[in-house]
């Protein structure tokens, strides 16, 4: 698929910049998914992902093994390193795709998603995956960028995403994350929502956007009403936006 061929292009050439990513490394919602997880020394966990490798990173001296999944494999290169820099050796890193996991079923005793699903083009058949492969009882700790349930701010949210971004396919509700799960077979356990504060020059910057490209999310985001102005707290300064404000929902789920 065309959308998985933009994924592997855009990470492929930001890899580097998602390991070091504050964002991404130093984020409260890692923490908490950790302690969400209830990891136990004997289980078995997949970060479905891996992405910089943050999560997996986080998992590794908690439990018997990891395997960090991704499709990309310079992103994948990247984890790699940062994680055996850290030191950890139960780590296994395999390169493949989050909508058809390489792997038997009921293998997994947790899985792991992380600031990833939002570039997922099939995100039911992903949903299907993840409950193949845990084991009865096992736990799905998913965490993500969300959109606000009211319309227009989804709209505004997943345009400016996807013009920042060409490989983001769809930040999604809360409650299309609860039906979506439910109607998989999951029960929903606990449930978390964060603010996320993002500078702009660095969420740019992450992307590797030209000037032209900045400047039209510049005037985008400066030309929205006062409504949405408001609800993503955008912050200008001199007809340049300094930050603005989303939100991720973290959610823990169990195979029944």
């Amino acid at each position: 698929m065309d959308t998985k061929k933009d994924v592997k292009s855009q990470f492929g050439r930001s890899a580097d910049a998602y390991v070091s990513s504050k964002l991404h490394r130093l984020g409260s919602d890692l923490k908490t998914l950790i302690e969400m997880a209830r990891c136990e020394k004997s289980d078995i966990a997949l970060d479905a992902a891996t992405g910089g490798g943050h999560t997996a990173n986080a998992l590794a001296p908690l439990v018997k093994k990891v395997t960090a999944l991704d499709l990309t494999p310079e992103m994948l290169a990247s984890a790699e390193k940062f994680i055996i820099a850290n030191g950890h050796k139960n780590v296994e890193f395999i390169e493949g795709d989050a909508e058809n996991m390489p792997f038997d079923d009921d293998t997994f005793d947790i899985v792991t998603c992380r600031i990833a699903p939002h570039h997922f083009p099939n995100l039911n058949v992903f949903i299907k995956e993840v409950y193949r492969v845990l084991k009865p009882g096992g736990r799905f700790l998913l965490n993500d960028n969300a959109a606000p349930e009211k319309d227009k701010f989804d709209q505004f949210y997943n345009t400016i995403e996807k013009l920042r971004d060409y490989s983001h396919f769809r930040a999604w509700k809360k409650t299309e994350w609860f039906q979506m799960l439910e109607m998989t077979g999951f029960e929903i356990f606990e449930m978390h929502r964060f603010e996320k504060y993002f500078e702009f020059d660095d969420w740019c910057r992450r992307m590797q956007l030209t000037d032209e490209e900045i400047k039209n999310l510049t005037e985008i985001m400066t030309g929205a009403d006062e409504e949405i102005q408001q609800k993503f707290r955008i912050k200008i300064n001199n007809d340049k936006i300094e930050s603005f404000q989303g939100e991720a929902v973290l959610l823990s789920a169990v195979k029944r």
